[in-house]
């Protein structure tokens, strides 16, 4: 499948997991997934499709000829790496990370929606995080705000970036030998490039939504805050 196919399909080209893959190779997966695992700027990479890509490409022979097991086991260490970074980051930020005023590569609404996510499942959001794009990306900054007990965080870390590194990159390795999927593998890519992309565009579009109906509530407490000039009476 061309880069260009996938990137008409679902936005610029460095989302896409096959051009990303064919152009930085097994060092482009892992810093990827490091990155998504535990950095603030990670949130909007695709690590749920890279993952599964890379399965299919193994079982395909493109572009990766290492292993599936070495493979795997890189994955797990970059993901598990990634999370360690994250919980220390959140340890030593604190929360001023609550207070970080909104930018372009950061907005306090996914800080927000991981605290929620890590207050209703407790420390095994650490694993269930993993499977939710964005979230996975803030959780392990937040255990690591909220004070997580280290031991706990790392036991949990390696368990759901094990389940997440490993299950996903298998899973997209033996779908990769079905016939039908060998006989549409571009379709198929295309379309995991959709769904990993399309949390990120209802994440925005929630985001603007937000802000929009902000602006209007404070326009309309400005409107209503103004006093109001008395009629003229008759005489």
């Amino acid at each position: 499948m061309s880069p260009s196919l996938a990137s008409a399909a679902a936005g610029p080209s460095f989302l896409d997991p096959e051009w990303l893959i064919s152009t930085f190779g097994l060092i482009g997966i892992l810093a990827i997934v490091f990155a998504e695992s535990g950095l603030l700027i990670g949130f909007f990479l695709p690590g749920d499709s890279l993952l599964f890509t890379a399965g299919l490409l193994v079982a395909d022979g493109h572009y990766l000829h290492q292993p599936l097991w070495l493979l795997c086991l890189l994955v797990a260490v970059a993901a598990i790496a990634g999370d360690q970074v994250g919980y220390l980051f959140g340890k030593r930020v604190g929360p001023s990370l609550f207070r970080r005023p909104n930018s372009r590569l950061f907005k306090q609404e996914n800080v927000h929606r991981a605290n929620d996510f890590f207050d209703r499942h407790g420390a095994r959001s650490v694993v269930l995080a993993r499977f939710v794009p964005i979230v996975r990306t803030f959780t392990p900054i937040i255990a690591g705000v909220s004070r997580m007990h280290y031991r706990t965080f790392l036991r949990y870390n390696i368990i759901g970036g094990a389940l997440w590194g490993v299950g996903v990159t298998v899973l997209g390795y033996f779908l990769g030998q079905i016939a039908f999927v060998k006989a549409n593998i571009e379709i198929i890519l295309i379309g995991i490039v959709v769904v990993s992309v399309l949390p990120i565009g209802i994440q925005l579009l929630r985001s603007r939504r937000t802000t929009a109906a902000t602006s209007a509530a404070a326009t309309n407490r400005g409107a209503s805050a103004q006093p109001q000039t008395p009629a003229p009476r008759n005489e």
